[in-house]
């Protein structure tokens, strides 16, 4: 039972890790045709980058499938997977961009800075400049600040080599 239990809380907690890389490298990356309307105001309820969640929820479905069917330690990855998803759903969707309309809205703490994290993450609409590509660890916005000055000096300067 600890087994399954640390199987579970890893996927859960490994997720923010693939999460974070998957958003930076391959949403802003090579995937950003479906990520960008995500970036851009909507035109109805359901937007391309919606399809993510298909995406990630394959992996989940197929463990868990082959958790019930063949090995059952792997329902407890496929599992920990899920909650991620639901998680991301309860962060993202809902407490963030509030696709569910509510009346919620935190003032302090971590569930502040993560609305706020989210907030500097879409302060640009372009594939590059961006901050923040976690869902559930939210840097200080102090730490997000930084880095944005950082990103926009480095692309002044790439700008003022082109020129010359």
């Amino acid at each position: 039972m600890l087994l399954n239990a640390m199987l579970f809380l890893g996927a859960l907690a490994g997720m923010e890790a693939v999460a974070y890389y998957a958003h930076k490298y391959v949403m802003h990356g090579f995937l950003w045709s479906l990520h960008e309307s995500h970036h851009v105001p909507g035109k109805g309820r359901f937007e391309k980058n919606d399809l993510f969640a298909v995406f990630f929820a394959v992996p989940s479905i197929v463990l868990i499938y082959l958790g019930v069917h063949v090995y059952d330690r792997l329902l407890w990855v496929g599992l920990g997977i899920a909650a991620y998803g639901l998680v991301y759903f309860a962060f993202h969707d809902l407490l963030v961009h509030r696709r569910i309309r509510h009346s919620f809205k935190p003032k302090r703490g971590y569930l502040a800075r993560v609305v706020q994290a989210h907030y500097m993450h879409h302060a640009t609409r372009e594939k590059e400049g961006a901050v923040s590509f976690g869902f559930v660890y939210a840097p200080s916005i102090e730490k997000l600040k930084a880095e944005r000055a950082r990103i926009k000096a480095q692309a002044q300067k790439a700008a003022e080599k082109r020129r010359t």
